[in-house]
């Protein structure tokens, strides 16, 4: 495990400590290396004494199983030193675009390629996991944006066009860096946008979903926002008709689309997603109805951004990639309070 101190890294630590099929081996990370766990992740009890090593190919070869939670263009580098590891699973950014002009104009550097994507619940996407050998897992807004537009989008009630998300996101999604701007003081009570105008380094990757599902020349307005939360992601996602459809059939395409997906649950007609219904699990709680007045269908998505939109997602396509029962070591069930 490489970041295991980082937010996303830890919850994959918390997830994997306690899955029945794995013994969990070397616990890695930079700045926090020669430390014991125990000093920056109380919540874990049972691994307080490990002591963190290195991230290096050397401390991580030998695994079964490499799980990356690193900073966008660090994944790359040690990929390749990992040629002999039999199963690497990358939760940052660095194989998730096939796109290495999309690569180049929002993250500034070389392409390192394209692995198969960890979104199960894609059509088509589990047959690609099984015993892959490498995984790319998706970002926290395209997994809460994709899951809430794809059985719309895959049924052709809206055709992709003029799609807007607007998405409010715990601070955990932004890391775990100091920043001015995450401060309590700066965050508490507050809402901020930020990345607004189509800057944002998930967009290339939602478009991306949106053409696999189906859509052609997609379009995208995403404005994400802070919120003054420690985890989750409330994505409301809308786009035109591209048919004259009621809320009743919208919500049987959604219905049948999501039947078989153990993980993601349709509302009831006139319950709402909820970010705090969904903490801890790797449950997404989706919601959709027809805005007549506006010609739009609108789909709101929870998802708590670490787990389904990070390190729950990677185990869950760890296990299909492994051959093991898709939901082993992960819950449907969330905190509440």
């Amino acid at each position: 495990m490489a970041g295991c101190t980082g937010y996303a890294g830890a919850e994959a630590v918390r997830l994997l400590a306690a899955h029945p099929a794995v013994e969990l081996g070397a616990l890695t990370a930079h700045g926090t290396a020669g430390s014991l766990l125990g000093e920056h992740l109380p919540h874990l009890p049972d691994l307080a004494d490990r002591r963190i090593e290195d991230t290096t190919a050397a401390t991580l070869a030998g695994h079964q199983v490499v799980v990356l939670a690193l900073p966008a263009g660090a994944s790359a580098a040690l990929a390749a030193e990992l040629a002999q590891t039999p199963l690497v699973i990358d939760c940052g950014a660095d194989f998730r675009l096939e796109s290495a002009a999309d690569w180049r104009d929002y993250y500034g550097f070389d392409h390192a390629g394209c692995w198969p994507y960890g979104l199960p619940e894609l059509p088509g996407q589990r047959a690609l996991l099984a015993d892959a050998k490498r995984i790319a897992q998706p970002g926290c807004y395209p997994t809460a944006a994709t899951l809430a537009l794809a059985p719309a989008i895959a049924g052709g009630l809206v055709d992709g066009r003029d799609v807007v998300v607007v998405a409010a996101s715990g601070l955990s999604g932004a890391g775990k860096a100091a920043k001015t701007h995450l401060l309590g003081a700066e965050t508490m009570g507050s809402v901020a946008a930020y990345g607004v105008g189509g800057g944002h380094r998930h967009v290339p990757e939602m478009l991306q979903n949106l053409r696999r599902l189906g859509a052609e020349s997609p379009t995208l307005s995403f404005t994400p926002l802070l919120a003054p939360m420690p985890r989750g992601i409330l994505a409301t996602c809308s786009a035109p008709l591209a048919q004259e459809v009621d809320e009743a059939a919208v919500r049987r395409v959604y219905a049948d689309f999501y039947a078989p997906e153990g993980f993601v649950q349709l509302l009831a007609a006139g319950r709402w997603p909820a970010t705090g219904s969904v903490l801890g699990s790797n449950s997404a709680h989706l919601q959709v109805t027809v805005d007549r007045r506006a010609g739009r269908l609108v789909a709101v998505a929870a998802i708590d951004n670490l787990v389904k939109g990070a390190a729950g997602g990677a185990v869950q396509s760890m296990n299909l990639a492994l051959g093991l029962d898709e939901d082993l070591g992960l819950t449907r069930a969330g905190l509440a309070p």
